[in-house]
């Protein structure tokens, strides 16, 4: 399927800054012998501490814990997917530390008090550094023992199954997700629960109401640990080990897919795959999994070295801003299955020999081919959810498998309550995402593993030289049996906060005075509204979760701001019909939805308020 792709924005960067200077205080090291992780392209900056090597723990006296005065600083704001801000605004003064004490003030004190927490990132720009910040302000607060990733590397999703194998407190995740970075760009900082699930808003709101009154900050008086060598440092009874962050998450997948079924894809002659971790954390875990234990080539990685500054480039796994991939995959001789990954490892993108799955068919695909390719779901999932911006793809895999379907507001935290509640398996967003109960957060190295299930079982009895069944053919087959739900999202980001605005209060106005049956060119409205989600687990409510115009021919058409960014918004226009005529299905997407596409910018008056002529990303 032909698709046109826009041009990817590149951002030139700068070298990184100079680190935190240690202090002279002698810990006690426990030198680990488990395998290094790869190390960051980062020449000449190593954190270094004065030690002595020992087999056992420390028994200095209890460590120092100095109060530091502080006052409120503007825009802590705290969503689900934590703070996050341009570089130098966390570089102020006491900006990071406010809010980690704000945290850490939130929270009940069993909830941390001597407890264990896990910390990691995605390598980005001044995650050296706050991790320092991090840890000394844990072991101030009365935390027990941190565990963080090698040089601060831990992907989100692994983060998440560390903290529920190792039955820790909680952790904190260094990452602004799929946003550039480096020194003018972006971080970001958010804490996860014991459950591996993001912090509640009952937290979120608690953090961001302590960062308007604090007035201390409680921080240890030891030295920078040193976070390129696996290990333990003691300080009394505060402890830090630096751990393979890949081993806990590689043990789950083990545990999730048929390894064996999926080296035995890989080691084919007539099978090639590739995959793109962009310079994210990804890179940490590719060689690791697909190389060392499941027999790919050494090749199949692209950019494989986590990058500060992701290589310049923007880890966003779609059509944009993977352009190195895309480029690949749209070659004559490309390869079988290409896969990208994000900046912190949670979101996905799949493609064919020259054939892009979306997002929203992944997740639909994924779920009707699990209990058959995927030794985890034997038994069959137990329900399946989307966002609400996804198209109903999963919608129609839910009806003909019999199982509970859920409709959720865009953000994982609405997945995992469902998941705790033992109604969830498989779940997905239109963003790139996709995961299951495994963990709580989404998961990138697992939507892959699931793909190469998939092919790997439905080519399991072919022989070197007989036709493989391709992803373009599954796809296809998945689209005569449950029908297409042609679907895009258009993207315009870092609009005018004031303009954006403008535009959805002008959309809530238009909805106010819509009624049923009235027409809209070819399509008849059957209802708009203003998205509202009542939650079944705990009866909370999510409302202003997204503007919808739902036709009577199943098209659908909605309008978000996105708060996933760091400047401006981010708006976002979804499109969506479902073509059931098997003889329709080759249609280029956009050339489907071009007249639905035509209205949504016509109702949104999107120009009018914004300015813009094109949007910045096509999916």
């Amino acid at each position: 399927m032909a698709m046109s792709v826009p041009t990817m924005r590149l951002h030139p960067l700068v070298p990184s800054s100079k680190l935190l200077s240690p202090s002279s205080s002698s810990p006690a090291v426990l030198v680990s012998s488990r395998i290094p992780l790869l190390s960051l392209r980062r020449p000449n900056l190593r954190f270094s501490v004065k030690a002595t090597a020992s087999s056992t723990p420390s028994t200095a006296e209890s460590i120092k814990i100095k109060s530091i005065p502080t006052k409120p600083v503007e825009g802590q704001k705290t969503g689900t997917s934590g703070l996050r801000k341009k570089v130098k605004v966390f570089q102020q003064e006491n900006y990071l530390a406010n809010w980690i004490q704000a945290l850490f003030n939130s929270l009940p004190l069993e909830d941390y008090k001597n407890g264990l927490l896990v910390l990691g990132g995605d390598g980005r720009y001044f995650n050296r550094e706050a991790a320092q910040i991090i840890i000394k302000i844990a072991a101030g607060n009365g935390v027990g023992k941190i565990l963080v990733g090698r040089d601060g590397i831990m992907s989100t999703p692994a983060v998440s199954a560390v903290i529920r194998k190792q039955k820790a407190n909680g952790g904190f995740i260094m990452s602004a997700s799929h946003n550039p970075g480096g020194p003018d760009y972006d971080w970001g900082i958010k804490f996860n629960y014991s459950s591996g699930q993001p912090a509640p808003e009952s937290i979120t709101d608690k953090i961001y109401g302590n960062t308007l009154s604090i007035s201390e900050i409680k921080i240890s008086d030891i030295p920078d640990i040193d976070l390129s060598s696996l290990g333990v440092t003691n300080y009394g009874n505060f402890s830090v080990e630096v751990v393979d962050p890949v081993s806990d998450y590689l043990e789950l997948m083990e545990n999730v897919f048929d390894f064996q079924l999926i080296k035995g894809l890989l080691s084919r002659s007539d099978f090639r795959f590739t995959f793109d971790a962009m310079h994210a954390v990804t890179g940490a875990y590719a060689k690791p999994i697909f190389v060392e234990r499941l027999g790919a080539s050494p090749d199949c990685v692209l950019n494989g070295v986590p990058l500060e500054d992701f290589g310049h480039g923007h880890p966003d796994p779609n059509l944009t801003y993977a352009k190195e991939l895309v480029d690949v995959m749209y070659t004559t001789d490309a390869p079988d299955l290409g896969a990208a990954s994000d900046g912190d490892g949670d979101r996905n993108m799949i493609l064919g020999r020259r054939f892009f799955v979306t997002p929203s068919d992944s997740v639909a695909m994924i779920a009707a081919n699990a209990q058959a390719a995927i030794p985890y779901f034997q038994a069959g999932p137990k329900g399946l959810a989307r966002s609400m911006p996804t198209s109903g793809a999963l919608d129609r895999v839910a009806e003909k498998l019999n199982l509970p379907f859920f409709e959720v507001p865009t953000g994982w935290k609405f997945f995992g309550n469902l998941m705790d509640a033992g109604k969830l398996s498989i779940c997905g967003e239109e963003s790139f995402g996709t995961g299951s109960d495994h963990i709580r957060e989404k998961d990138g190295i697992w939507a892959v593993l699931a793909w190469l299930s998939i092919i790997a079982y439905r080519n399991k009895d072919k022989k070197i030289g007989e036709k493989l069944v391709s992803v373009e053919d599954i796809a296809k087959e998945h689209w005569a049996k449950y029908g297409r739900n042609f679907f895009s999202r258009y993207d315009y980001e870092e609009c005018e906060s004031e303009g954006a605005n403008k535009m959805m209060q002008h959309l809530r106005d238009f909805i106010s005075t819509s009624k049923p049956g009235e027409q809209y060119g070819n399509y008849t409205l059957q209802f708009s509204d203003d998205f509202s989600y009542t939650d079944p687990v705990d009866g909370s409510v999510a409302s202003k979760q997204g503007l919808r115009f739902v036709f009577t021919d199943g098209s659908r058409v909605i309008y978000r701001l996105s708060g996933t960014g760091s400047a401006g918004a981010t708006i976002r226009i979804y499109v969506e019909q479902f073509e059931p005529d098997v003889s329709k299905h080759d249609v280029d997407a956009q050339a489907a939805l071009k007249p639905l596409i035509d209205l949504a910018l016509s109702i949104s008056k999107l120009k009018e308020f914004t300015g813009r002529e094109k949007p910045t990303v096509i999916t």
